[in-house]
């Protein structure tokens, strides 16, 4: 059987003495996907971190394609292949999107024409500051940023938060491209919760740091009471 991309075993991590996450577990394969969901402070921001070694680990390992890498760095995380998108998408304002794509650029199949063949509407912006770009250009604008290192996982935190309804459609279509390419895994937290089931293979729900619920994504969106005792039950934005 094939090593995972990406394990994680009983994953006990936070920040100082406060502790997040709680006995965290999860296998991700080559080109899966997962939801992570949950209520606002459960974790799930934390949790993208702890894969990115930006929190304490107190329990636990993580694992690369069965490489142990709890100890190693984040920018050596980022080497081996994880990349993120923030949800403050922190792009750089003072440079052109041209100039914030070149920046981030490694080698591999994520290059200019790969981005702007997947968001149009940043070909059309090249060279705007990255605060002249509108709040959904500067999201596809770290997106596109973040597949110019070429990852093999793609970290996803919140995409679509603040974003009006015809640009969540836009979006959702993007990551689904990018999915149905089957070159990248991606690890999605959305309050969105039927656009995140309707994106990803797989989903587990956090509740006070822990997983309190798995299961295919298909099934989940079918569990309607799980959701509304767990997440709470929110209108897509698409609807």
């Amino acid at each position: 059987m094939a090593e995972p991309l990406l394990k994680l075993e009983n994953v006990t991590a936070g920040y100082g003495a406060a502790l997040v996450l709680h006995g965290i577990s999860l296998e991700l394969p080559e080109n899966g996907s997962l939801a992570v969901l949950g209520r606002n402070g459960v974790g799930k921001s934390t949790l993208l971190l702890t894969i990115l070694g930006l929190t304490q680990l107190r329990g636990g390992s993580v694992s690369w394609r069965g490489q142990d890498i709890s100890r190693q760095p984040p920018h050596k995380r980022a080497g081996h292949g994880i990349g993120w998108v923030a949800q403050e998408r922190e792009i750089f304002s003072s440079l052109t999107l041209d100039e914030n794509l070149t920046v981030a650029a490694r080698p591999g199949a994520w290059d200019f024409d790969a981005v702007f063949k997947l968001f149009p509407r940043l070909a059309e912006r090249r060279g705007h500051m990255g605060n002249q770009l509108s709040g959904g250009e500067q999201q596809m604008l770290a997106i596109a940023r973040a597949l110019m290192t070429n990852p093999a996982l793609l970290l996803l935190d919140e995409p679509f938060e603040g974003l009006a309804p015809v640009i969540v459609d836009e979006m959702a279509a993007a990551v689904k491209s990018m999915l149905a390419d089957r070159k990248i895994a991606i690890i999605l937290v959305e309050q969105h919760t039927e656009i995140a089931l309707e994106l990803t293979a797989q989903a587990i729900v956090l509740e006070r740091g822990a997983v309190a619920h798995r299961a295919a994504s298909r099934e989940l969106q079918k569990d309607t009471a799980t959701l509304e005792r767990l997440v709470g039950l929110r209108v897509a934005a698409t609807t």
